[in-house]
């Protein structure tokens, strides 16, 4: 997919042999900054959303497809999420109606940064662990722009996320304009990995995380005219 006139990434687009009923949904699916697409929990959502009846496009950033570790500059990021915003808009074989924004950490953030300053036309997000703050730097919070968002949030934290203190999440959820729903992953840290005295395979973490986002976006019906 190109980004710009100079770089190019890569993306995986999985289309629903049948499009849900009604109003047609896709979800963009953005990695965090350490991982790529190839992530499991990226992977899993993606071919799930779309069994589900969910167009689904997960991607690589700039810096991921160049095998780099550092993330791209704030501008980079957000050139190529209005990019892979409007592939998906206009060559999704089916057509989409509305879509999706949901990212794991950075891919959120920079997701929900753009939805408050008007960048990203998206009818809801998907937060895959929010970093609310840095590690040890909870008075430091990423929150202030959240309160601008005027479209349904859904919020996934692991209670032993370093980059997310629940408490303070939940007082965020408590300030938002818009709608904002939590689901927590018990022993989950960061990217929702349990100890193993959890007695859960992390398959079955990532699935239920599935559920739980195919839940909220059904769920939509109900609440949107129309629904997704």
């Amino acid at each position: 997919m190109p980004v710009g006139e100079t770089e190019c990434v890569s993306g995986v687009i999985c289309v629903p042999e049948q499009m849900r009923a009604g109003k047609r949904t896709g979800v963009i699916l953005a990695h965090g900054a350490g991982n790529d697409m190839e992530h499991p929990l990226i992977v899993l959502l993606s071919t799930g959303l779309c069994q589900a009846g969910y167009a689904a496009l997960r991607f690589n950033f700039p810096y991921r497809e160049k095998g780099r570790k550092a993330p791209d500059t704030q501008d980079t990021l957000v050139l190529t999420w209005q990019s892979v915003y409007q592939f998906l808009k206009e060559h999704c074989e089916h057509g989409t109606d509305r879509i999706v924004a949901a990212g794991k950490s950075m891919g959120g953030r920079v997701a929900s940064q753009m939805v408050a300053d008007g960048l990203l036309p998206a009818s809801r997000l998907v937060f895959l662990g929010y970093p609310l703050h840095s590690p040890g730097r909870k008075e430091k919070m990423r929150d202030a722009h959240l309160y601008r968002i005027q479209i349904p949030m859904l919020f996934f934290a692991g209670t032993r996320d370093r980059l997310c203190d629940i408490t303070r999440l939940k007082g965020v959820l408590g300030r938002l304009k818009a709608p904002g729903h939590l689901e927590t992953v018990q022993g989950g840290d960061h990217s929702f990995r349990v100890l193993k005295s959890a007695g859960m395979p992390q398959q079955e973490v990532y699935q239920r995380i599935l559920n739980k986002t195919v839940e909220w976006l059904r769920s939509a019906k109900e609440q949107d005219a129309g629904g997704v």
